[in-house]
């Protein structure tokens, strides 16, 4: 099926496909798609079986420039990219089919914008450059055993004593948690709701902070973790941005964090269609080819309409974003659009490729299983619905 990929309505050789992207943009188009070529699409069956991925992909990755865009130069980042590089990685990194991977390599790209943005000189010296060289991993920490997208009503406590905070709670679900080195935590410093949240980064290492690894139904090669902290004593330096400040950056980082997802969840979409295709080209029932069936037709066309819809209000809202505008409730309805059309991609991709898709080795077998994930993580639907309604007025 691969011969179809490279020919297929899903992943073009020339773009562009809207007047947003530029030269530059497909330039780094072909770089990306070269490099997941090579360094991931070979290896992801093995990695996804083994649970983890090598831990040198970070450096490699880092050496292309991935992980330092949007990044200030200073720092090791390249700060002269936008919001279309962002999607045509995130396409890119869909065609090896394997969310885990992506989860855990570029979970610097929620925690450490925090940082970047509030925090001290110091602080953005001592771990940025790291972060960004692939030489150290960056996690973010904000949900809770006790509530996932209640943020405003998280329990984890950071008390002030002398020139440091005590923590003690604990965090659920937490990419990268395991061999993360540094964590930028949602603590509560003050009183109820969000203005009593801050921002603290706990480090490796520090005595009374442990973390567990959790098994999953998706993302096996993604490290998840449950944290917990038992009087973990971490400096004031390492506070990030205003003490009881915090919710305003990790709102902030809600918005970025949720169009990457429906970005990712359509590029899988594509990922799952794509495999249909080349089954339906290929395989033979009742003599004649699978897509000469005009059921299956019918499934090809319902797919590609859903994320074609997608992928324009994907576009036409990174449009409104690079235009400097802030459309949350639209941000959220989204990435409910786009989870939904990879659940209804992967199950009728499933249906067309029938028993070889529920086996181990098809793109479409994992992306199956990592449907709900997407439609959890970052906000669930019910959230990103019910929070839409309310930007709204309702």
């Amino acid at each position: 099926m691969n011969q179809h990929a490279r020919t297929s309505f899903v992943f073009p050789d020339s773009r562009p496909r809207s007047p947003f992207y530029t030269e530059e943009h497909e330039a780094w188009r072909h770089q990306m798609r070269r490099w997941v070529d090579k360094e991931i699409s070979p290896f992801v069956d093995e990695w996804d079986e083994a649970g983890t991925f090598p831990r040198e992909l970070y450096k490699k990755a880092a050496d292309i420039g991935l992980t330092r865009f949007g990044f200030p130069e200073e720092y090791g980042g390249i700060p002269e990219t936008d919001i279309w590089h962002s999607i045509v990685t995130t396409e890119e990194m869909a065609r090896h089919g394997c969310g885990g991977v992506n989860a855990s390599l570029m979970s610097h790209s929620i925690g450490a914008p925090p940082i970047a943005a509030m925090g001290s000189e110091a602080m953005k010296r001592r771990v940025l450059p790291e972060i960004l060289a692939g030489e150290k991993i960056s996690a973010l920490a904000i949900t809770e055993p006790s509530g996932g997208s209640d943020v405003a009503n998280l329990k984890t406590s950071a008390r002030r004593q002398g020139d440091r905070y005590i923590v003690n709670g604990g965090k659920m679900f937490i990419t990268s948690g395991v061999r993360a080195d540094y964590y930028t935590v949602a603590v509560r410093t003050g009183g109820e709701g969000m203005g009593g949240i801050s921002l603290l980064l706990l480090e490796k290492g520090m005595k009374g902070f442990t973390q567990t690894p959790l098994k999953k139904m998706g993302w096996w090669c993604s490290d998840t973790a449950a944290l917990h902290f038992d009087d973990v004593e971490v400096p004031e330096e390492n506070l990030i941005g205003p003490e009881n400040g915090g919710f305003i950056g990790i709102m902030r980082n809600f918005n970025a964090e949720r169009i990457g997802m429906a970005a990712g969840a359509n590029a899988f979409a594509r990922v799952a269609l794509d495999e249909a295709l080349g089954w339906a080209r290929d395989r033979k029932t009742f003599g004649k080819r699978l897509g000469d069936h005009q059921v299956i037709r019918h499934k090809i066309a319902s797919m590609v309409q859903r994320i074609t819809a997608t992928q324009a209000m994907l576009e036409m809202l990174a449009w409104r974003i690079s235009q400097g505008e802030s459309p949350i409730a639209e941000i959220c309805l989204l990435k409910v659009q786009a989870t939904e059309t990879m659940e209804f991609c992967a199950r009728e991709s499933m249906q067309i490729l029938g028993g070889a898709g529920y086996m181990r080795g098809m793109k479409t077998e994992r992306i199956y299983r990592e449907v709900r994930v997407n439609a959890i993580g970052g906000g669930s639907e019910e959230i990103m619905r019910d929070l839409a309604a309310r930007q709204l007025g309702v």
